[in-house]
């Protein structure tokens, strides 16, 4: 639609409804509190009648639709893209809009239905499911440790001239401390970086580049292993696993095609990354 047709129709529902959807200016337009009440609203009640259409007739009753969901960028590349003619096979009629960052996303404000995130969810305002458990490893290119030499144990990351890579998570915005244990010794190694990114392949490319220690899930490390683009560190030291999530806000409604995406992605995570059954020490 043309942007004077837009806005006839928009003035036409503000005069029906009474309110100020939206705020304009020269510059900008901006939805007001009224208009996201109205539209989240609208959203719930587009869903529900798509669930009773789908419900209702047994010609359509594979889940079909816009999915909203974001990823993380070496997760999507080497896990779920690589999946995806799976998923397409067996719901052909639903449209994924995949976003892929490491960022921290507004899932209401950005209209996402739901995110796969590494790590705590520390987002009591978000309702999350653990789908499985990444399997880290300390890991640094062949450059580097001809220039830095190789360490034998974790605190020489904090007390010597080494360097790591630093990732910046996106809930705090800073590289976070990494616990290891051996026995019944355990250390949390932070490490100086030169170089941090929010970014996880760019983070792997730093590393690969020579640019310092890095911390990685083994699926990211195994190729650059096996090629030997990257040494495993410290392999007689064991990591926490990284615990990996959906969360989507407890407001949104879980359609057919969302939770069909939950039970794929936990079947997808089953055979990569599975839930640990032991709890972490």
């Amino acid at each position: 639609m043309s942007r004077t047709t837009v806005t006839q129709l928009v003035q036409q529902l503000e005069a029906r409804l009474r309110v100020r959807l939206l705020n304009r200016t020269t510059r900008q337009v901006n939805v007001t509190a009224d208009g996201a009440a109205y539209y989240e609203r609208v959203v719930r009640l587009l869903a529900d009648m798509d669930d009773a259409e789908t419900s209702l007739s047994s010609a359509s009753a594979a889940p079909r639709g816009r999915l909203r969901v974001d990823v993380p960028s070496p997760f999507a590349r080497m896990i779920l893209v690589p999946a995806l003619p799976d998923f397409h096979a067996r719901y052909p009629d639903i449209q994924l809009d995949l976003g892929v960052s490491d960022r921290r996303v507004d899932l209401i404000g950005e209209n996402v239905d739901c995110v796969v995130r590494g790590g705590s969810i520390t987002d009591q305002s978000l309702i999350a499911r653990h789908v499985g458990d990444l399997q880290l490893g300390v890991y640094a290119s062949p450059r580097y440790l001809q220039r830095m030499g190789t360490p034998v144990h974790p605190r020489e990351l904090d007390d010597t001239a080494h360097r790591i890579v630093g990732f910046l998570w996106a809930r705090t915005g800073k590289p976070l401390p990494y616990a290891m244990h051996r026995g019944d010794e355990r250390v949390q190694a932070q490490g100086r970086y030169v170089v941090a990114l929010d970014d996880g392949n760019a983070y792997l490319a730093a590393g690969l580049a020579g640019m310092g220690v890095l911390w990685l899930p083994a699926y990211m490390a195994k190729p650059h292993v096996a090629s030997g683009e990257l040494v495993t560190l410290f392999e007689d030291w064991t990591l926490d696993p990284m615990p990996m999530h959906i969360a989507f806000p407890p407001n949104r409604h879980v359609s057919a095609k969302l939770r069909v995406f939950i039970d794929w992605m936990v079947e997808l995570m089953e055979a990569h990354a599975p839930v640990m059954r032991a709890p972490f020490r």
